[in-house]
């Protein structure tokens, strides 16, 4: 027998208030990290990072009122089922509104980061943001439908949330395949190869499965009409956060691999930790990748069209 929607809406408070209190753990220690770092990293991620533990702290806010008003407060006039089957009550539209809101903002960040690694392509950037605003625009109409729900099905808003997951899955599968063919394309003739970069390349393929898996089950418990899927929303919204800390600390602390050193450089130019060597052959300035304590990586394959260009890659910074 499946759980109540009461029942589930309890669960994920459950699971939702342990996996804040990681979320909560890894934003400090996120932020002692970038703290001591400067330029894009610094004016960018913390603001973000910070932004996203603010959403998932009013979620959670959201979601133990309602708990309290429909196990406590309002138990004897409708019942906790009944609360929760209301799905226009204005705390269910600002929990909705939350989830939106986070996935969005992280959607825009992996897709920020696609677009710098490879080299501010408009070819990358045009098509993500008319995804990433469709999909946002797709969001916000789900809670205006919702505002108007009261009673009956809900199978017109089911199949804009279906298209709200997918889309938001399709975003974040992309832009991780992107990165992680970018690493392996850039690295994979140069000495030592891809396993000087195998941490990051695991980070960011584990962080994209992460994500990718758990929207994929809401998206099953969406259609089979579980109510499981209202402890998965209740618990994307920290693992949001937590997937989005766990990139930048195990990147810093080389998790999963070596230490980044200092590498040799031969005549098809490899730089490290800012070192440039000039490419005799071609007579301008050769490929350059920079790992640093924060692997930076400076990427550019498009060096053998031209002789009279020279080419250099923008940072990948997590």
């Amino acid at each position: 027998m499946g759980t109540t929607l009461a029942g589930a809406s309890l669960i994920g408070l459950f699971l939702e208030s342990l996996l804040y209190g990681a979320f909560f753990t890894l934003y400090w220690l996120t932020l002692f990290i970038l703290l001591k770092k400067s330029g894009i990293q610094r004016q960018l991620l913390i603001p973000v990072v910070t932004l996203l533990l603010c959403i998932a702290t009013a979620h959670l806010i959201i979601n133990f009122i309602r708990a309290l008003e429909a196990f406590i407060f309002q138990v004897h006039m409708n019942g906790a089922n009944a609360y929760y089957s209301n799905f226009a009550s204005p705390l269910e539209l600002a929990k909705v509104a939350c989830y939106v809101t986070q996935t969005t903002l992280a959607d825009s960040v992996i897709l920020w980061r696609c677009y710098v690694l490879y080299n501010n392509r408009l070819s990358i950037a045009i098509p993500g943001c008319i995804v990433l605003l469709t999909n946002g625009a797709i969001g916000y109409y789900v809670v205006w439908t919702l505002s108007h729900h009261n009673s009956g099905s809900l199978t017109s808003a089911t199949w804009w949330m279906f298209s709200f997951y997918t889309l938001t899955m399709a975003i974040s599968n992309a832009c991780t395949i992107l990165i992680a063919w970018r690493i392996y394309r850039t690295r994979r003739f140069l000495p030592g190869g891809i396993a000087a970069l195998l941490p990051v390349f695991i980070v960011i393929v584990e962080s994209g499965a992460l994500y990718a898996m758990s929207i994929l089950a809401l998206c099953i418990m969406l259609f089979a009409g579980y109510n499981g899927q209202y402890i998965l929303l209740a618990v994307v919204v920290p693992i949001v956060g937590i997937t989005f800390c766990l990139v930048i600390l195990q990147v810093h602390f080389h998790v999963g691999g070596k230490p980044p050193i200092e590498q040799s450089v031969d005549p098809r130019g490899i730089v490290s930790r800012g070192q440039c060597v000039r490419d005799g052959s071609y007579g301008m300035e050769p490929v350059i990748v920079h790992i640093t304590e924060e692997t930076e990586v400076v990427l550019s394959d498009m060096m053998h069209r031209s002789k009279d260009q020279l080419f250099s890659g923008n940072g990948f910074q997590s």
